[in-house]
């Protein structure tokens, strides 16, 4: 009788279990670490939606855009997270992402009209250094300095094309020559990210392609004022992350109240010490005690996602031939 019951309860668990729903989100690497904003995101989301919340991290940001390429309409995906304006003209030229329906009174430095894509976080890039050595105000001084700098690969990585677009954003018929210049000061190209920062953080390099926000996280976090973001006199190039939702997801009513969670309150408190950017849309409470003391760039540099398109292979073209040589 015992064993009955035992089956019985074990059965219904099962029937429970089964008749949960799956969420799955593409998203990147640094965003599912234990340190990042996806174990909480998903302990939130998951308290109010009744599902599973899977995260999946699929490289950094731009090897998304390619692995949804590649799986195309047989994609396990519900929502992808982790693309930015610089890769949004070419994700909706694939045809697989839907209008996501997310309505909310963002905090961005620019407006925002997009109906396929919805923003969650936004940054500048910047290169990250110790704060006791002395920083290149600009590229020219950098690639005239003995500096060594990581950065990472634009093909793979979401910060990789920004660094591409923010030369180009800047010197536009000069950034052949810029990268001619600075290829000796490339100590390597990493397929993301987080390789890079770790990279410099064990001392193999001077200077990282990071975010004016990335000291924050060593304030804050760590409670050390040893980093800083130099401050470039012809500009930061911005960059917005988005979301947006697979047109052949299975779950559409559950992916479309993940994007609204994205930009509530509860999810947008999470971004700024987990994701170490400023969030799409401010909290009540405002930005955590730290983020006052980032450097804040004279001259923001964007080039809309048309804009960018359209120079991105010239660009990625520029950036190879000179790293080559």
């Amino acid at each position: 009788m015992k064993y009955s019951v035992f089956a019985a309860a074990l059965l219904g668990a099962s029937a429970a279990y089964a008749d949960t729903p799956e969420l799955t989100v593409y998203t990147y690497d640094s965003f599912v670490s234990d340190w990042g904003p996806g174990p909480a995101v998903e302990k939130a989301f998951e308290a109010q939606c009744g599902c599973d919340l899977k995260l999946v991290g699929a490289g950094d940001g731009a090897a998304l855009l390619a692995r949804i390429k590649l799986e195309g309409a047989r994609s396990d995906a519900d929502v992808v997270l982790g693309l930015d304006t610089n890769l949004t003209a070419a994700a909706k030229e694939t045809g697989l992402f839907a209008e996501h329906g997310v309505s909310a009174d963002y905090s961005l430095p620019v407006a925002w009209e997009d109906a396929t894509f919805a923003p969650y976080d936004w940054g500048y890039f910047a290169f990250v250094h110790n704060a006791d050595a002395a920083a290149p105000a600009d590229f020219k001084a950098l690639a005239a300095s003995d500096k060594k700098i990581v950065i990472q690969d634009p093909r793979s990585s979401t910060p990789g094309l920004g660094l591409l677009l923010w030369v180009k954003a800047a010197y536009g018929d000069e950034a052949t020559a810029i990268w001619e210049a600075l290829s000796d000061n490339v100590v390597t190209v990493t397929k993301g990210w987080s390789e890079a920062y770790g990279m410099f953080l064990e001392g193999e390099a001077d200077m990282v392609l990071s975010y004016t926000t990335s000291p924050a996280y060593h304030l804050i976090a760590e409670e050390d004022a040893s980093k800083a973001a130099a401050a470039f006199d012809e500009g930061h190039y911005m960059q917005v992350e988005v979301a947006g939702i697979l047109a052949g997801s299975d779950q559409p009513e559950l992916a479309k109240s993940f994007m609204a969670f994205m930009v509530s309150e509860e999810f947008q408190s999470i971004i700024p010490t987990t994701n170490w950017m400023y969030p799409a849309v401010t909290p009540a409470a405002g930005l955590p005690e730290g983020f006052e003391t980032l450097v804040t760039p004279a001259k923001s540099l964007l080039l809309s996602a048309d804009e960018a398109a359209a120079v991105r292979d010239a660009a990625l073209s520029e950036w190879l031939d000179a790293l080559s040589q």
